[in-house]
């Protein structure tokens, strides 16, 4: 896996936390410089923390499923590029409620939006990828993204919520395809 895709996955991975940065940034109205690095901190660490659980989890079991596991890897890209493409035809909106840089709601938006990192670090051990350099690409690309987002969420409201997630589940999706392509052909 190359470098080009680890961005591609690092942007999708950063979607969901570039969706609820922009629930942030309707909810604060005028955000100061703390309130746009907030959101891109707690995000992109655990972006960058939950790849590095699931490589070490799936290094422990890689041997024992290497005849499949690009087929694990399609269907994992495959269930988060698909879980994602139906959150972006939800009407549903989420609440973050009064307060959204309290150290609890942020710590749980956190885990909540990095559980598909996880997936993706559990692939990622199957595959020749420096996990640290993936770990700080991921990390960086959420903190920047999501920094981003709270000020867009302050903008522009959620017209770009659900086309961000929509683009990087498709994303996803191509990629798991590119993976099982490249081993059942080559």
């Amino acid at each position: 896996m190359g470098l080009l895709e680890i961005v591609l996955i690092a942007v999708c991975l950063s979607m969901d936390a570039f969706a609820v940065s922009i629930t942030i940034g309707l909810s604060v109205d005028k955000p100061k410089i703390k309130e746009f690095l907030l959101p891109g901190i707690y995000f992109g660490s655990f972006q960058a923390l939950m790849p590095l659980i699931g490589y070490l989890s799936g290094t422990y079991f890689a041997g024992s499923i290497h005849g499949i596991d690009h087929w694990v890897a399609f269907v994992l890209l495959g269930a988060i590029g698909g879980k994602m493409i139906k959150e972006s035809f939800s009407r549903e909106e989420k609440k973050i409620g009064a307060n959204p840089f309290q150290f609890f709601k942020m710590l749980f938006l956190a885990i909540a939006t990095s559980i598909d990192a996880l997936a993706v670090g559990i692939t990622f051990a199957f595959f020749a990828v420096n996990i640290f350099s993936a770990v700080i690409i991921i990390g960086l690309t959420t903190f920047f993204i999501s920094a981003g987002g709270v000020k867009i969420g302050n903008i522009c409201g959620t017209k770009f919520k659900a086309k961000a997630e929509f683009i990087g589940g498709a994303i996803l999706i191509a990629l798991g395809f590119k993976i099982l392509i490249e081993h059942l052909l080559f």
